[in-house]
């Protein structure tokens, strides 16, 4: 990413899109977008979010989409404002409810949707319920057919690159999707 290193009292007149700096050397008025340092408090993801989402670049709608791919390598690819923002892999489900559960409460949307592959059930369903069970906001949930989303790639499964592709692959499909209310307002 390039950037450009300017002293305080240019920020007013600087042409760039965003600026990050202190509170401290922030500007009183300015017109420009201005990130303080607290937002590196954030995920790497959440970050790369709140950019997208202060620029407003004219992306799609104010949506979150997370899509999953079940597995012994649990591939994650997240999508806001129609970007993806993160692909990765996780070992272990406590891991990637943790990690989801950062980027939902990270990342304000109109609409936050969960799209698990069917590929493996068990995994999946132990997902939804950790996630229920310690996500205190509703989201939209949907299982989608992951057939062939798993490419061949060379070196078999190189650093999770598969689960991460599927992943990606299982967030642009469509399946059966209903509302998932947390327990704290069901009981």
């Amino acid at each position: 990413m390039s950037f450009d290193s300017i002293l305080p009292e240019d920020i007013s007149g600087y042409s760039g899109h965003l600026i990050f700096t202190t509170k401290k050397e922030s500007p009183k008025k300015c017109k420009k977008l201005i990130l303080h340092e607290d937002i590196f408090e954030h995920h790497s993801t959440v970050i790369r979010g709140i950019m997208i989402q202060k620029l407003n670049l004219d992306f799609e709608d104010e949506i979150l989409i997370l899509g999953i791919d079940p597995g012994q390598r649990i591939g994650l690819s997240v999508f806001y404002y129609g970007q993806e923002i993160e692909s990765s892999f996780h070992l272990s489900v406590e891991d990637l409810i943790f990690h989801i559960i950062q980027i939902l409460s990270g990342l304000r949307a109109k609409r936050k949707i969960i799209k698990i592959g069917n590929g493996n059930m068990e995994i999946a369903k132990k997902i939804v319920s950790m996630l229920n069970l310690n996500f205190c906001s509703s989201f939209e949930l949907e299982f989608v057919d992951e057939s062939r989303t798993s490419l061949k790639i060379k070196n078999f499964n190189q650093r999770g690159k598969r689960d991460m592709l599927s992943a990606k692959y299982i967030s642009q499909r469509n399946g059966f999707r209903h509302s998932i209310l947390p327990l704290s307002i069901t009981g």
